[in-house]
């Protein structure tokens, strides 16, 4: 059985904590998790399981603290958040005969163009603006969607949740982070099925980085909650940025092998 050593469990929890508190506002929080889990040594499968287990400990954290403020009704969101797991489900079923890696080539491209919708967007804040599709459609379609994508792939499906609110649901900054949290949490749960029934998760480890999330996610909330969108708004910008940075720095990423670099 694999097993970490106790410094690189120290370093692990830490990269947890960071993780939580950024997950909690503005999401890509496995942008931290996952690089420190492949460079503490571990299979890149295991680390994509890992970080669903521990992962869910953060957003459940952040869901938590929004719920408990009144940002989020977790009644009236039972339904999207089934439909959120069923589908991270089905993707994460669906990654076994299409590699998920295929997203990888647009996705950097996608993410840029999320941070500059939420940079030059104007008047985005956090009053609710209004909205293009119905509640019930929009959880019946764009929900589950995104929920496949996070279990096909996953990496932005914070940030894709955020877009989605936004631009089509017309929620503000702070009541988009919020119910973001919860469906992230119930895709997350989703793929973790998958991935435990594969035997692809460390389960010690990701508990003990669990509970760093959980820390993390509860500060992390309580800055969204003061600061608002003049706070998740720049922070979500580089966090889409950060990503598709991380991505396109991969020398065997598509776009890099296009380009000639």
């Amino acid at each position: 059985m694999f097993e970490f050593s106790s410094d690189l469990l120290v370093l692990l929890v830490l990269a947890a904590f960071v993780a939580g508190f950024v997950d909690s506002i503005a999401g890509g929080g496995g942008l931290i998790t996952i690089p420190a889990l492949l460079l503490a040594g571990a299979p890149p499968v295991d680390a994509l399981g890992t970080n669903k287990l521990q992962g869910m400990f953060g957003a459940a954290s952040a869901t938590w603290s929004y719920a408990r403020h009144g940002h989020v009704r977790l009644g009236p969101q039972a339904l999207p958040a089934l439909l959120s797991f069923a589908g991270a489900i089905l993707g994460a079923l669906t990654a076994t005969v299409l590699p998920g890696r295929l997203f990888g080539a647009i996705l950097p491209l996608l993410l840029v163009a999320i941070a500059l919708y939420f940079l030059l967007r104007p008047g985005l804040g956090d009053i609710d603006r209004a909205r293009r599709m119905t509640p019930l459609l929009f959880g019946a379609t764009i929900v589950p969607l995104i929920g496949f994508y996070d279990g096909l792939f996953g990496p932005g499906t914070g940030s894709f949740f955020m877009l989605a609110y936004v631009s089509l649901a017309g929620f503000g900054l702070l009541k988009a982070t919020a119910h973001t949290k919860l469906l992230n949490l119930a895709s997350n749960v989703g793929g973790l099925v998958l991935f435990a029934w594969a035997g692809a998760v460390f389960w010690k480890t990701g508990l003990v980085m669990g509970v760093a999330q959980f820390a993390g996610a509860q500060i992390g909330a309580r800055v969204a909650m003061k600061g608002g969108a003049r706070v998740i708004k720049p922070l979500l910008v580089l966090v889409c940025l950060a990503l598709a940075i991380k991505l396109v720095s991969d020398p065997a990423h598509p776009l890099r092998i296009w380009l000639g670099l």
